[in-house]
């Protein structure tokens, strides 16, 4: 089979971006994020992996769809797109409320995960210790609109801020959001606790995390790493909440460290 080239497929469901072929590996972007942020994971995996990246409800590419406030909404969607694919088994990744996602999708599809990855994020939507609260955030959309309240909440995404590399891909994508799409991306991380369900992903697990994240803190890491059954954590130091941007060969490296297990078994 001829591999697939990285592009942004559009399309009646979500749009998304696919390359290579292999064993699928999927990657869930978070809030106010798109496929777009991981095209060096595409390019890097997509020798080995058929890598399939999509726009969440509401965000980037998939911004006309209807806004989703609830995970389970989200999780759905991005089901509903790997039945279309015709995709069985997958290896799945998850970036900050794209964690919540995945973890839903885990819960009630644990079947379809070979292997996941749950980077940047936590079992409780809330976000306790947040660098500020949800309702902040949900309040300074209103009064300052989206793409200036993503380049105020992405700049704690990196140790760097503004000045970091990666900083202008987080600034972009967040802007093609609309308001109601910011607004109900809150309401679906508030109402959301997937604490009840770690025990049943027994699926082997990479907690990967960012020491300097100041939206997932460590006890909501920590409290991944003890409550589910096969979990292996990876610190990385000297990042944030971007770790794949911030420091793109460690996170390839470690990330390859765990799937690669996964492409020697499939």
């Amino acid at each position: 089979m001829a591999a697939r080239s990285d592009a942004l497929i559009s399309q009646r469901g979500l749009s998304y971006r696919r390359a290579g072929v292999g064993l699928p590996l999927v990657l869930v972007h978070g809030y106010l994020g798109g496929s777009a942020q991981w095209q060096a994971e595409i390019a890097r995996f997509s020798e080995r992996f058929d890598v399939i990246a999509p726009d969440l409800p509401g965000y980037a590419g998939s911004a006309a769809l209807p806004a989703a406030d609830r995970i389970a909404t989200f999780g759905a969607a991005v089901v509903d797109l790997l039945d279309d694919l015709g995709l069985g088994q997958i290896i799945l990744l998850g970036h900050s409320m794209g964690g919540m996602i995945v973890q839903e999708i885990a819960a009630t599809h644990p079947d379809r995960i070979m292997r996941l990855i749950l980077y940047g994020t936590g079992p409780l939507g809330a976000m306790p210790d947040r660098f500020e609260l949800l309702e902040t955030s949900r309040e300074r959309i209103r009064s300052e609109g989206v793409a200036q309240t993503i380049r105020r909440i992405g700049a704690t995404w990196f140790r760097a801020g503004t000045a970091a590399k990666g900083f202008d891909i987080v600034a972009d994508l967040g802007a093609q959001a609309s308001e109601r799409a910011a607004l109900a991306g809150l309401d679906a991380m508030s109402l959301w606790d997937g604490r009840a369900a770690l025990g049943r992903l027994t699926m082997p697990t990479l907690v990967l995390w960012g020491d300097g994240d100041r939206s997932y803190r460590w006890p909501q890491v920590e409290a991944l790493w003890q409550g589910l059954p096969d979990a292996v954590l990876a610190v990385v130091p000297g990042t944030a909440h971007a770790v794949h941007l911030e420091k793109p060969a460690l996170f390839h490296a470690l990330l390859e460290d765990f799937v690669m297990v996964s492409s020697c078994e499939a």
